[in-house]
């Protein structure tokens, strides 16, 4: 009995490609227009909109600056409009980098610092931590938790790419075979 289990979960020890091929599949299901409907609602007006985020942006990003501010965007520095462009495009770029499987570890880890910085700004900046429900706990029989509990999974998945890579079907793996 122990001979046969050994060779089967052996068999599956081999298939090192399945676990990163699922982990991208099961990102781009679960969480790629999950970031791009994120994104898009930074997005201002046209194209000028890519440079020019709209308010909306600022008051996700920058909650407690934009309400010092009454929501002026004018009065908030340059530090500002970059960090909300950057996490904007940031919210286009990764997911699909991660999705063909370019540069997939550097953009898994991209978005592993994406996902704390959200969790972050959740708790500390839109007052998360005052709703118990929000912040979640561990070992509590809930598996609801937004931040503890369900971004523990997004960085497992992230970090499963950071450590395995894209797999084999993936322009990371098509460049691979070219040099």
């Amino acid at each position: 009995m122990i001979s046969l289990y050994n060779s089967l979960t052996e068999r599956l020890s081999c298939a090192d490609w399945l676990l990163s091929t699922l982990a991208r599949l099961i990102f781009a299901a679960t969480l790629l227009f999950y970031f791009w409907v994120s994104g898009m609602t930074k997005l201002g007006e046209g194209f000028a909109g890519l440079f020019s985020p709209s308010v909306g942006a600022y008051a996700q990003i920058f909650p407690k600056a934009m309400e010092a501010v009454t929501y002026d965007v004018t009065q908030l520095s340059g530090f500002h409009w970059a960090v909300v462009v950057a996490g904007t495009w940031a919210e286009f770029i990764l997911p699909a980098l991660i999705v063909i499987g370019l540069l997939t570890r550097l953009s898994a880890l991209g978005m592993i610092g994406f996902v704390v910085v959200q969790s972050l700004t959740d708790l500390l900046g839109h007052g998360g931590l005052a709703h118990k429900e929000t912040l979640g706990a561990w070992f509590d029989r809930f598996p609801d938790g937004v931040i503890l509990d369900q971004r523990a999974f997004w960085v497992f998945v992230l970090l499963v790419l950071v450590i395995k890579g894209a797999g084999p079907l993936s322009l990371d793996a098509a460049l691979r075979r070219q040099t």
